[in-house]
């Protein structure tokens, strides 16, 4: 579903920004290249197709890198065949019976879990194949001279590599399989055929079919879209007490994913547990981009979207302080418009919540293998002529990096033990991706991740440079413990770059489940400390030994934080105002919710 907002019907509520917005100027011209440079970047988009995403310059630079340093280091050649004939003979002595398997998968490896993987032939299978994987690790890793980067990239592709092979990914050789198909007497392999052509199915249709539809399944707390421009959609969320505090609560969430990751089921929405607590709370729904939105940039972002979000929870509830949340990228965008408006003297915000959002990317996690002048210009020639980056391309690269999980074991349970999926809403949540448009998507990488610009006080915000130091609020910042898009050792650095009065949390689960942490939700837990201004500097690894583990959510923790800084109580304000510019436009969870 595509909304043109310029061809909407005005009679069906305010489309544009009030008078009093100050609107970015319109998207720059559509970018001039020559005719050769033109092709040459039709020719990278196609090669796209046959590489996953990754530039094939970048690849042969990395690998050149790894070789010519491992070929002038004959003593760690040695030592590599040294273990390899190491490896050999102890799986002779396997085979015959000589001595049992000795080799354990890595910690989070769960493919050989299974009891039947103990047995013979199976165990053979497993051993051979950890202990290659095992000789890889230290044939990539650990070269000296080889630029880290270019380390990342070498043992990334030797992993996928091994990970297409691994035995646990052919069926003759899964003993899973094989009791599967035995104990339901084939019908495994058939349901498993079904499986793969309604798969098949689906993907030739090129369109997504979510198991659960948001505004009737997900995204169900009741409320009403009180603004839209060409960017967002706000929604403002009904009141379930009798009194709110005065001081509402804006949530900018990421826009690689529809906004509802904050407002699953009714059980799991961090947004129905803020209102039940007394609170008004906004919330930013993102426009899903196409080609026409290829130039809008990621000032256009902050200033479209978290500025003029503000500028309607301030007219519509008058409130002269307001607490503000942000969530992965949209917490980073929150952090660059905070930085803004403390360097122009703008205090509306009351306090700046930030959720697995990182500031500083020099510990970026595993994007970081994506990161490099290589990759990114690679990249940009893909972008360049679509006008956006794909969602079936960003899937694609998150999926790589998690293939074990994501690609090789659900194609055997679904497509060969024949299992059948359950969806919850989470899963459904992540299927729901949205495009990225051409300009910002690469500002975003080359500013942020690329040259760390924000952290370094590089990136400028409406003309002017910012910087995270100039923020003078309390920071409420969440980290996750499994987290492999912002490692919480990355969301850690805040500390470094801003002294103010600062909570750091840091809690079990992964980056979207560490967030979806609801009370009641069984094996959580979380460690928080408090860092006052003035205080001295702890490592990561200091503060998580100083830090007290408390079981539970970590979301009543947040709501004690905000009301440490808000007001008494008063009447709820009206869902829009009007007579401010700001009509109510209909029920959420809006229009852009459901772009496809």
């Amino acid at each position: 579903m595509n909304i043109d907002i310029n061809r909407a019907d005005p009679a069906a509520g305010q489309l544009m920004p009030p008078a009093h917005r100050v609107v970015t100027p319109s998207p720059l011209p559509r970018e001039r290249v020559s005719t050769t440079d033109a092709i040459d970047r039709a020719l990278h988009a196609a090669e796209a197709k046959f590489t996953a995403g990754l530039s094939p310059a970048g690849l042969a630079l990395a690998m050149r890198d790894w070789a010519v340093h491992l070929a002038n280091q004959p003593m760690r050649r040695m030592d590599l065949a040294r273990q390899a004939m190491e490896d050999w003979a102890a799986i002779g002595r396997i085979t015959l019976g000589l001595t049992e398997a000795q080799t354990e998968p890595t910690d989070g490896d769960r493919r050989f879990a299974h009891p039947r993987w103990q047995d013979m032939p199976y165990r053979i299978y497993k051993e051979q194949f950890l202990r290659a994987e095992r000789w890889w690790r230290d044939a990539t890793t650990g070269i000296a001279g080889v630029d880290p980067a270019h380390e990342r990239m070498v043992s990334f592709m030797a992993r996928q590599a091994l990970d297409a092979l691994a035995p646990t990914n052919i069926p003759a050789m899964n003993p899973e399989v094989a009791e599967a198909a035995r104990t339901s007497h084939g019908q495994s392999i058939r349901e498993g055929l079904k499986n793969m052509l309604q798969d098949t199915a689906v993907a030739l249709r090129r369109q997504i079919d979510l198991p659960l539809t948001p505004g009737r399944d997900v995204a169900v707390t009741p409320g009403t879209v009180v603004y839209r421009n060409r960017l967002i959609e706000l929604i403002q969320y009904a009141p379930t007490t009798a009194t709110v505090r005065p001081e509402p609560l804006l949530i900018v969430p990421a826009w690689i994913m529809k906004y509802y990751i904050l407002d699953l089921s009714p059980h799991n929405s961090l947004v129905r547990y803020l209102t039940s607590q007394g609170y008004t709370v906004f919330m930013i729904s993102w426009h899903n981009p196409t080609e026409a939105d290829r130039d809008i940039g990621l000032d256009e972002y902050r200033a479209d979207g978290v500025m003029a979000a503000l500028d309607a929870v301030s007219a519509i509830t008058g409130a002269t302080k307001i607490h503000a949340a942000g969530y992965c990228l949209g917490g980073t965008l929150l952090s660059i418009a905070a930085a803004a408006m403390a360097r122009d003297g703008d205090n509306r915000l009351a306090s700046l919540a930030l959720f697995a959002a990182q500031t500083d990317f020099t510990e970026a996690g595993e994007l970081q293998l994506f990161i490099s002048e290589a990759q990114l210009a690679f990249l940009e020639d893909i972008m360049w002529r679509q006008g956006y980056l794909d969602t079936t391309q960003m899937a694609g690269a998150f999926q790589m990096l998690r293939s074990n999980d994501l690609i090789w074991s659900r194609m055997i349970r679904r497509y060969f033990i024949g299992e059948q999926e359950h969806p919850n809403d989470l899963m459904s949540w992540n299927e729901d991706a949205t495009r990225m448009p051409y300009r910002m998507h690469a500002e975003y990488l080359r500013h942020l991740f690329l040259h760390n610009d924000l952290a370094e006080g590089r990136l400028q915000a409406g003309g002017q440079p910012v910087a995270i130091g100039d923020i003078q609020i309390p920071f409420f910042v969440v980290g996750t413990e499994r987290d492999h898009i912002a490692p919480w050792h990355s969301v850690y650095k805040l500390h470094l770059l801003n002294r103010g009065p600062l909570t750091f949390v840091l809690t079990s689960g992964g980056h979207n489940a560490g967030i979806v942490s609801e009370p009641g939700h069984r094996d959580r837990h979380f460690a928080m400390q408090f860092r006052a201004p003035g205080e001295r500097y702890l490592s990561p690894e200091d503060w998580r030994r100083a830090a007290p583990i408390q079981e539970g959510s970590w979301w009543p923790a947040l709501r004690s934080f905000l009301d440490r800084l808000s007001g008494e109580p008063v009447a709820p304000p009206p869902l829009g105002r009007e007579a401010a510019g700001y009509p109510p436009l209909g029920a959420a969870p809006g229009i852009y919710i459901h772009e496809r």
